[in-house]
């Protein structure tokens, strides 16, 4: 084996996106969260084959291209190229990208499903229940949520059609076994809770895997009036497309990258992965993969962009304003763990100037501007050492160890910090050290060298551990600095930059500071407003008037603006829903009965009116410690009162 490949193989795959329109930027964090780990793992010295791809055949799409006026071959092909598009543009090193239209793809699903019907895992029936189109799922009425599809929300109809059936229950104890004796097979644990507790322990039903309704799939060879359903359909293509035979001829690629590492997904479709897939794998005698993690979701802030785009944010056009390595570092270092993040135009905008280029831009250009103003641009190692290096190095050279235990938890946010906790360290090293006034006195150069040979060997190392989040960032870096890619084993020593080395003799701005209405101007750019027709003046509402107050009654209430930072259901209520709301320094919990009128996604950044110093009271066993301020109209429809302009939370409203 080589040595570059000394710790084995690494097979990891993505969810396959589904090709029923242009993926937002919360679909492209997934890639970008995996190209992290892909490549990480790749300097650590695996042999890392990363697979991604589109999911193309179903229901929806057949509806979209007929809609279209075109074939569904022509429609998934367009869609298929703008998914692959944007995931080039995020510089995503995945080795292979498959369709679910392939013809081997296809080929080897008919087989799969011919074997399980063949050992009786697979039978004909009827399915009866209320459909969701978009999902592509039957439901029953104890499943719905207010009458609707408890996953997207939309609107269900009754269907009934004959179908084949997966025998789930026949494989549920045995994964409840596996599950129990694998604890880090499902990650994160809440992920895991959540299937046991709520699917595999209170039983499973017997999963429809044929439909007779459209034709957009892969037929059943020995029923063509059939098409294969969507899961056993899309989850096989992580052992087809490296060459899995179902008649026993699988290749050689197959032989050494399955089982699967990693299985890296999106929380909504954990079920699928960690139920469905293994118990198909079981029937299939195959084994299970290593680790399947289901990845929180990217929410949209409610920033300027919603006047223009419909509040939808996309990674080709979030790339044009700030750059591929900005919006990669935003997406990987604002990711919590488990819960949901927050994107908008402002805070990409504040995390670009703040840590990309005050943080590390402003580090790595004064650290060669200084090498030029006083060296001529030569790095020397003087070894005129002080007490306040020992620190710099032990923090530096102490970081790869910190940054390879939080991936090995694909905790890639925290180890994102700890490599940006480096580059902080060395701006506080410049501090500590004053250079420019150690360039006063001659006698003080052989320090002042020593100085800014730590500084640039620190830079290097960081920059060596930056490529597998902003592998162009850390290739400037390097090149400016005139230095090799640090080896991964050799990351946690000093000393491999060449004494006597010359930086570049005109540094590039990595990341210039950008003012927020530039950001909006180039986004008004990218979506002009349409000119606004002239529209009839809507009558106004006259409400009964009540009785007047005092100016000290009215100066008793304290109202401030808030931003929503995150909001659920409530879950013993229809009506509420309860928000986390940032005023200040403060987070206020306020249930609202507003469920209705918005999701907990739509909540999510929102800059509201709030009244701050409501009496507590407890709304469906929820505490609530505030009012978000409503207006509603003579149909009882309400919409949450904004800020015109876009005003800090803790703002007062007076």
């Amino acid at each position: 084996m080589c040595t570059k490949c000394s710790k084995g193989k690494f097979y990891m795959t993505t969810a396959i996106a589904y090709t029923s329109g242009k993926p937002h930027i919360g679909n492209t964090y997934e890639i970008v969260l995996a190209d992290s780990i892909a490549r990480f793992k790749r300097q650590e010295g695996y042999d890392v084959y990363f697979q991604t791809g589109t999911d193309e055949h179903g229901q929806k799409i057949q509806i979209k291209a007929e809609e279209a006026g075109i074939t569904p071959k022509e429609y998934v092909d367009k869609v298929a190229g703008k998914v692959k598009d944007i995931w080039d543009l995020m510089n995503s090193s995945y080795d292979s990208f498959v369709r679910t239209t392939d013809k081997d793809h296809e080929e080897q699903v008919a087989k799969i499903f011919k074997k399980l019907y063949d050992q009786g895992d697979i039978y004909k029936g009827a399915y009866e229940g209320l459909y969701c189109t978009p999902c592509e799922s039957f439901w029953t009425e104890s499943q719905l949520v207010d009458g609707k599809c408890p996953d997207c929300g939309g609107e269900v109809q009754p269907a009934r059609e004959e179908a084949y059936f997966f025998k789930m229950s026949k494989y549920a104890e045995r994964l409840i076994e596996h599950i129990n004796a694998h604890p880090d097979f499902i990650q994160p644990v809440s992920r895991k809770n959540e299937m046991m507790n709520n699917f595999l322990l209170p039983g499973l039903q017997d999963l429809c895997v044929s439909r007779t309704s459209f034709s957009w799939g892969i037929p059943v060879d020995f029923d063509p009036k059939h098409v294969i359903y969507v899961w056993l359909d899309a989850l096989s293509n992580y052992i087809t497309k490296i060459g899995y035979d179902a008649e026993g001829n699988s290749s050689e690629l197959f032989q050494k990258n399955w089982p699967a590492e990693l299985h890296l997904i999106g929380k909504d479709i954990i079920r699928f992965h960690t139920i469905y897939w293994p118990i198909f794998l079981m029937a299939l005698d195959l084994p299970l993969p290593k680790q399947i993690f289901g990845h929180p979701w990217l929410l949209q802030g409610d920033g300027k962009m919603s006047k223009s785009k419909g509040n939808v944010l996309y990674a080709d056009e979030m790339t044009e304003v700030f750059g591929v390595d900005a919006i990669r570092y935003f997406l990987l270092h604002e990711m919590p763990f488990e819960n949901d993040g927050v994107i908008s135009w402002e805070l990409v905008t504040e995390r670009r100037n703040s840590d990309l280029a005050n943080t590390l831009g402003n580090l790595v250009n004064r650290t060669i501007s200084m090498s030029n103003k006083y060296f001529d641009g030569v790095v020397t190692n003087e070894n005129v050492a002080e007490d306040v290096d020992d620190d710099l190095k032990r923090v530096v050279t102490g970081t790869v160890k910190t940054v390879s235990a939080k991936m090995d938890e694909f905790r890639v946010a925290d180890a994102l910090t700890e490599i940006f906790n480096l580059f902080k360290r060395c701006n506080k090293y410049i501090d500590e050290t004053t250079p420019w006034i150690l360039a006063k006195e001659e006698a003080s150069k052989p320090r002042l060298a020593t100085v800014l040979y730590n500084l640039v060997e620190s830079i290097a190392i960081g920059a060596s551990l930056l490529k597998s989040f902003m592998p162009k960032t850390s290739e400037k870096i390097l090149s400016q600095l005139n230095a090799f890619e640090v080896p991964f084993d050799e990351l946690n020593s000093f000393g491999h930059y060449g004494s006597g080395t010359k930086v570049t003799a005109q540094p590039e701005i990595l990341f210039e500071r950008m003012k927020l209405e530039d950001v909006f101007a180039k986004v008004e750019e990218l979506h002009p407003e349409p000119e606004e027709e002239n529209e009839p003046v809507e009558a106004g509402i006259d409400l009964e008037p009540k009785a007047e107050i005092e100016y000290d009654d009215f100066m008793k209430m304290q109202f401030q603006v808030g931003e929503i930072i995150a909001c659920e259901a409530v879950a013993k209520s229809k009506k509420l829903l309860c928000s986390q709301v940032r005023i200040g320094s403060q987070i206020k919990q306020i249930v609202s009965g507003i469920r209705k009128y918005y999701t907990p996604e739509e909540m999510v950044g929102k800059k509201v009116m709030v009244l701050v110093n409501l009496k507590p009271a407890k709304l469906a066993g929820v505490l609530s410690e505030g009012m978000l301020l409503c207006a509603e109209d003579e149909n009882g429809e309400l919409a949450l009162v904004a800020p015109e302009k876009n005003m800090p939370s803790g703002a007062e409203i007076c």
